[in-house]
């Protein structure tokens, strides 16, 4: 039988910080009345990462298949993006941290607050999406529509959450953002110079996408 629900977690280099995202993401799902699967994508990692994910694995037989990540958004704030899918009100559900910055705990660094605010003028002059953040790593889709709109999607790393909102609008998804509760973890690799042209290229690219055709 299919898993009402998957977690997708994605990962690198996060050896001190996955072991105590997935406890945390399993012992979550343990108090739910659904199935699910939670999947760990190891993008390459060149510390530990892939052997504390096996460990875990060992320890929770009920869990699908995994890969890492920090959970700035507590795994406990899941509901508020799966029930508006479970009840037919969305297709796609994305958190955000700019519709009720009361929700912030830990704050991120000043530079990065504005590199995340100036990505997000960017992204809305460029892209035309009028959502707050879409940078938020958590998110939930409707199995079906999610796939039509992964077949087309081609951006890794940054660009990846804004193409997928771009396409999933082109196609008519019902898109909600949604203010979650969020805190600021230690161990960011974010290179503020190359990574902030890359993000910039990255929509540009979006729109050159559509412009030729690929999300058609």
């Amino acid at each position: 039988m299919a898993s009402f629900l998957s977690i997708v977690i994605p990962a690198y280099n996060e050896e001190k910080r996955i072991g105590r995202s997935l406890d945390a993401v399993l012992r979550f799902l343990e108090t739910q009345n659904y199935t699910a699967d939670v999947i760990v994508v190891d993008d390459g990692s060149s510390d530990e990462t892939a052997r504390k994910v096996s460990e875990r694995i060992q320890q929770y037989s009920d869990a699908g298949h995994f890969s890492d990540a920090d959970l700035s958004s507590p795994i406990t704030e899941a509901p508020k993006l799966v029930d508006p899918i479970a009840e037919g009100r969305a297709d796609l559900t994305f958190g955000s941290r700019a519709l009720n910055r009361e929700l912030i705990g830990v704050r991120q660094p000043l530079i990065r607050d504005f590199g995340g605010r100036v990505f997000n003028l960017f992204m809305r002059t460029i892209t035309g999406l009028r959502f707050k953040d879409t940078q938020c790593g958590f998110k939930a889709f409707r199995r079906e529509p999610a796939l039509a709109v992964f077949k087309l999607q081609s951006i890794e790393r940054f660009g990846f959450d804004p193409e997928v909102l771009y396409i999933a609008k082109k196609r008519g998804l019902r898109l909600l953002e949604v203010p979650v509760v969020w805190n600021d973890s230690e161990g960011s690799t974010v290179n503020y110079v190359s990574d902030s042209i890359k993000m910039f290229t990255d929509l540009v690219r979006i729109r050159f996408n559509d412009l030729a055709g690929r999300y058609n």
